[in-house]
């Protein structure tokens, strides 16, 4: 371990650290992790026991409903949250990835509005990604980072800081912890770890820059859950002698149980709020998690068929938009997964996908969008602009036209579309080439046209999972998809993948989509494969 790190009393760490990540380690970035951890521990096992509770009660019959404890806030049509803060206003496109190095120039060189520097859905959370994705979200914002690779001689620098987005960090969700720190015997949160190595050192250069410390916050399920990130803000600001409310924080609305409390999760955050957003993916697989033993009404058809058109997703962006606009958020759209391609005929149809499904968006009021890929930045800029002109956001546009019940949340069985051969072997080919891009270090992996993250294997693991489950027919061969089919498909994708060792992300999603008991996610065991 490298001589120069002081560790605050009861902190250790399991893993080696090198001199380059001794800049993000610092004293008050230590002091906040384990303060955090002594204050907030018991408090985020108690949120994610809650979510246990939960999944007990839908088990046992019980359905997913807008709370009547809350009731008092949704029917308040006085509060507010705070306005946009700086460089948060125009929020038009944003550009999504991971922290390593050269992806931090080319998202931060895309033209985006904003990027969602993420620590999360798109990054493996090896401790070298942990520590040097912090390193170089300091070194961007002090201008450190522009490298040559040495396999091309390729010039990577930066643009002048006046073209350059908004830096917004994404912090792993509560469920994750970081193995490889310990307070007082105990491993911290993930999600504490990523936010006050970011708060206490590049953020501080944000807010010397006039912009500050600003997140997304993911797989919350509960306001009370927001509840807790707020606390730790407030607490984190006092800490470091920062004005509250500088913090702001975006909240993804991607589990199922959120869809039901969106107005709570503003109204928890509501200071240090800067909007909701759509996160479709992990909508999708939400969805098909918690109401996995509800019988045939929620039963998916192929992924592809799961647009953002079918009445329930429908349902929860319209009262996603309407919902954010009431309270004076912005309203962010879902990630296209779409990336450029060489071939001209699969160039063309991604572009007029991803046209179409921004061009939808503005029109329903979303004040922005995200994409997967800064060559498709400027279809979405222009698929917006069309819409807003030169106006920041449409948060004045109200969408009191929309009411979206608890019922339309809930029509999942009214999704057309089959359980087709083709969709079952993407979902295993797909499934098994992330899970190996993941365990190899890289958490943004390009597939068949699509840069996949942690949220979209999730979907292909647990719809494999409930159609073994339901016992689903193929609609195009007639088979029950069994374990015995899924692992004779398994056989034959694998054996169609480029050669190398596919053994060990092989074995995780079988084991995975196979298993009589379903896992919550993926990357809990994926995580505890990396050293």
């Amino acid at each position: 371990m490298a001589t120069k790190l002081d560790l605050p009393k009861g902190m250790e760490f399991t893993a080696e650290v090198a001199d380059e990540h001794l800049k993000v380690l610092t004293t008050d970035a230590l002091e906040l992790i384990a303060e955090l951890h002594r204050k907030f521990e018991s408090e985020r096992q108690a949120r994610l026991a809650a979510r246990k509770e939960v999944q007990k009660f839908l088990d046992e019959g019980g359905e997913l409903d807008f709370l009547e404890e809350t009731a008092h806030i949704r029917e308040d049509a006085e509060w507010q949250v705070a306005a946009p803060a700086p460089g948060l206003e125009d929020r038009r496109v944003e550009v999504t990835g991971p922290t390593y190095r050269k992806m931090t120039i080319n998202a931060l060189n895309s033209g985006a509005k904003a990027w969602l520097a993420d620590q999360e859905d798109a990054n493996t959370p090896a401790w070298e990604s942990v520590l040097g994705g912090q390193v170089n979200l300091l070194d961007a914002i002090n201008r450190e980072i522009d490298f040559v690779a040495e396999e091309t001689g390729k010039e990577y620098k930066l643009r002048p800081d006046e073209e350059l987005p908004t830096i917004i960090v994404r912090p792993r969700g509560w469920h994750m912890t970081e193995k490889h720190i310990l307070v007082d015997g105990e491993p911290v949160s993930g999600s504490l770890v990523d936010f006050a190595l970011y708060f206490a050192t590049a953020g501080r250069r944000q807010i010397e820059k006039g912009l500050g410390p600003y997140f997304y916050l993911p797989k919350m399920e509960s306001y009370l859950e927001a509840r807790l990130w707020n606390d730790v803000f407030v607490y984190a600001q006092n800490k470091l002698g920062v004005e509250q409310g500088t913090i702001r924080a975006t909240c993804l609305i991607e589990t199922y149980p959120a869809a039901f409390q969106m107005e709570e999760i503003l109204y928890e955050l509501r200071e240090h709020s800067s909007g909701l957003n759509a996160g479709r993916w992990d909508y999708i697989f939400s969805v098909i998690k918690t109401h996995r033993n509800k019988g045939e009404d929620f039963v998916t058809p192929d992924r592809a068929a799961v647009t953002m058109t079918v009445p329930f997703m429908r349902a929860y962006t319209e009262l996603l938009v309407r919902t954010c606009h009431k309270r004076g958020a912005h309203a962010i759209g879902g990630m296209s997964a779409f990336i450029p391609s060489k071939d001209e005929a699969a160039n063309k149809k991604a572009y007029e996908q991803v046209t179409n499904d921004k061009t939808r968006e503005a029109n329903d009021g979303f004040d922005g969008s995200w994409v997967a890929h800064p060559g498709m930045v400027d279809t979405c800029k222009e698929a917006f602009t069309k819409v807003l002109g030169e106006k920041p956001n449409q948060i004045d546009k109200k969408r009191e036209d929309v009411n979206v019940t608890a019922a339309d949340l809930l029509a999942v069985k009214d999704t057309p579309g089959d359980i087709t051969d083709a969709g079952l072997r993407a979902n295993i080919s797909v499934g098994i080439q992330y899970v190996q891009s993941w365990l190899n270090g890289n958490g943004a992996a390009a597939i068949n046209g699509l840069m996949e993250d942690a949220a979209t294997a999730e979907i292909s693991r647990t719809q494999v999972w409930q159609w073994i489950q339901a016992g689903s027919t193929v609609s195009d061969t007639g088979e029950v998809v069994t374990k015995e089919l899924v692992r004779s498909l398994v056989d034959e994708e694998v054996a169609k993948l480029p050669a190398g060792d596919w053994e060990a992300a092989t074995k995780l999603f079988v084991d995975m989509a196979t298993d009589d008991t379903y896992h919550d996610f993926l990357t809990l065991p994926a995580y505890e494969l990396l050293p």
